[in-house]
């Protein structure tokens, strides 16, 4: 089960999460979400734990449990939604060739 964990700390890391995670059970991947322009934390990552019972056990104790100062939001991953691709439209003007 893929789990949701959201208002981190931004001094928060994977190595926190996996920690916390761990006291409930088996933790197979941890993803910190970051920035690509600042390469700073989003604020929120995804943990993921095969164990359907472990991860509802987590959920459960961990919503709202403060993790360096935030009240963490725990809960299980929606599939994430396709977003429309922006059409063209840079600005650019078609090539209308050289005059002379």
């Amino acid at each position: 089960m893929k789990l949701y964990v959201g208002n981190l700390s931004f001094e928060s890391t994977e190595n926190d999460l996996q920690d916390l995670f761990e006291q409930h059970g088996t933790v197979n991947e941890v993803h910190l979400m970051m920035d690509r322009m600042t390469g700073k934390s989003r604020g929120f990552a995804f943990v993921t734990m095969n164990d359907n019972t472990q991860a509802n056990a987590a959920m459960s104790a961990l919503n709202g449990h403060e993790l360096n100062g935030r009240a963490l939001t725990v809960n299980e991953a929606r599939p994430r939604e396709e977003r429309p691709r922006p059409q063209g439209g840079g600005g650019r003007r078609p090539f209308a060739g050289f005059r002379r």
